[in-house]
């Protein structure tokens, strides 16, 4: 078993832990409606009261929280002795969920100076750059975890492709077992120096996790601090050229950091965009802003973008992405479930709290509006039943029956008469069966084709930091010295990325002198 009934109290108004967004104290908070939308409100004894939206729209929330699951947590946590959530992180004992995605950080050193990055070689005055061993042994910690080794992490920074070795550590990290390897990226290298989409699709990257804040050159302007739209339309080109030859290359997947009254306006267009460049954009994942430092109420509602809004603005903005066809991350956990019972082996479990992020897919068809796979699937109706086959199959010795029965499933919750014209049951029957028989990416990898993932991942800021949802969090940092911590944790709150960083770091002058060429 890698899923469980989720122990996180539902319903508004709740009570859940917080932090003072002045002292970083752990303090109580309130969860309630207020004006239609998710509210947070906390009190701290010395600096006051905090009033902050979660979510524009509270029914959007509680319809996530209905697919609420927990994971297990690890067999071997790192600390075993945790008292406190936030500030002890390892992962530790309170931890609810494994790893699904771990971040890497190779460098603090970037080609860019953007206002809004959460790391910057510049502003801290030293440079954070692990060395290969270094990585290699979070490699094997990521391995190592129980029941479930860690199969993606994404390389970040800082710009993670300028470090000196990026090509030869993606291979190893593929070499060491990991299934999905991705970076972000802001593109500048791969766009600019001729070879190097070569060397790292030679090495086994995945996905290019592409920055990307809009099709207005201001918005880079502003955000980034330069021009860089005609460096993201070169990252897609080159992409598509390596397509074209036939050579293997990772995919894309625009990563926009969205700002209310800043490219809030540029839902639509970007995911469009996408669309349009389907043949290797094969997602889009939208970040609302996480707001840092000190920042006045008023202003903090100016800056404030929520996954609702979000799903409202794609709503208006598209016309093909209703505010219904969204769905918690954690709403597909039964999957996981039900072929971790079929397979008699675990596997990667997104069970992340449902207030992080929400998604959606879309069938594309050629000259034709997109189609939320919602519209033509009771996704409801297949992962309840899912989840209830799942523990069915669970201790069953023989498990044909339960694999006919799965894919028994899809038939009963396909509307035929509202997919796509090239989309029948059969296709998606033969797709289900080799994930479920095989238990290979190939059926999954056909799954994308002809799709596009839709995101929504909200990372939190001391307003609206709740710990529940840190203990629940799938996407975690390894560190050097052998931890693995909460985003949510590492970027905020605690911050333990300083800590980490200062830890291992290099006065930026004296890492100057050793680089001196």
């Amino acid at each position: 078993m890698v899923t469980m009934p989720s122990k996180l109290s539902k319903g508004l108004p709740r009570r859940t832990g917080s932090l003072c967004p002045e002292c970083l104290k752990v303090i109580p908070a309130t969860l309630y409606i207020g004006d239609g939308a998710l509210k947070m409100k906390k009190t701290c004894k010395e600096h006051g009261e905090f009033d902050e939206v979660c979510w524009s729209d509270a029914e959007m929330y509680l319809k996530a929280e209905n697919w609420a699951f927990d994971g297990v947590g690890l067999e071997n946590p790192s600390i075993v002795d945790a008292k406190v959530c936030p500030y002890e992180c390892g992962l530790c004992n309170l931890h609810y969920s494994h790893t699904a995605l771990c971040n890497i950080d190779l460098t603090n050193r970037c080609n860019l100076k953007c206002p809004i990055c959460f790391a910057n070689a510049n502003a801290a005055g030293y440079v954070f750059e692990p060395t290969f061993e270094q990585i290699i042994y979070e490699f094997a910690v990521l391995r190592a975890q129980r029941p479930i080794p860690v199969t993606s992490i994404q390389f970040a920074g800082g710009e993670p492709t300028i470090y000196p070795q990026f090509p030869e550590i993606v291979k190893a990290s593929k070499e060491m077992g990991f299934g999905q390897v991705q970076v972000a990226t802001n593109g500048i290298r791969i766009a600019t120096e001729e070879g190097f989409l070569d060397k790292v699709s030679e090495a086994g990257l995945n996905t290019i996790y592409l920055q990307f804040d809009g099709l207005r050159e201001e918005n880079y302007i502003k955000a980034r601090g330069r021009p860089l739209l005609d460096i993201k339309l070169k990252v897609i080109e080159k992409v598509r050229e390596m397509d074209k030859a036939h050579k293997d290359h990772p995919t894309v997947c625009l990563v926009p950091t969205m700002v209310n009254s800043f490219n809030d306006d540029q839902a639509g267009d970007i995911l469009n965009f996408a669309i349009k460049n389907r043949d290797v954009v094969k997602g889009v994942n939208y970040q609302p802003v996480s707001l840092t430092g000190r920042i006045p109420e008023e202003d903090r509602r100016k800056l404030r973008y929520t996954l609702s809004d979000l799903a409202y603005d794609l709503e208006e903005q598209t016309g093909y992405l209703t505010r219904d066809d969204w769905y918690p991350v954690p709403f597909v956990a039964p999957i996981s479930e039900l072929v971790s019972a079929l397979t008699g082996s675990p596997k990667t479990v997104f069970t992340s709290h449902p207030a992080c992020g929400l998604a959606s897919y879309m069938f594309l068809e050629n000259g034709k509006d997109p189609v939320p796979i919602t519209r033509f699937i009771d996704v409801e109706g297949l992962m309840e039943d899912m989840w209830i086959l799942a523990q069915d199959t669970r201790d069953k010795k023989i498990k044909f029956t339960s694999k006919i029965k799965a894919l028994s499933l899809l038939k009963k919750h396909f509307k035929k008469d509202e997919a796509p014209a090239d989309m029948g049951l059969g296709k998606m029957l033969k797709i289900l069966n080799r994930m479920f028989t095989k238990g290979d990416k190939k059926g999954a990898a056909d799954f994308s084709w002809g799709t596009m993932y839709v995101g929504g991942m909200h990372f939190q800021d001391n307003y609206n930091y709740d710990i529940e949802r840190v203990k629940r969090c799938v996407i975690h940092y390894a560190t050097p010295d052998g931890k693995v911590i909460p985003f949510c944790a590492y970027n905020t709150g605690p911050n333990f990325r300083e800590e980490v960083e200062k830890k291992f770091a290099v006065p930026i002058e004296e890492w100057r002198k050793r680089h001196a060429t």
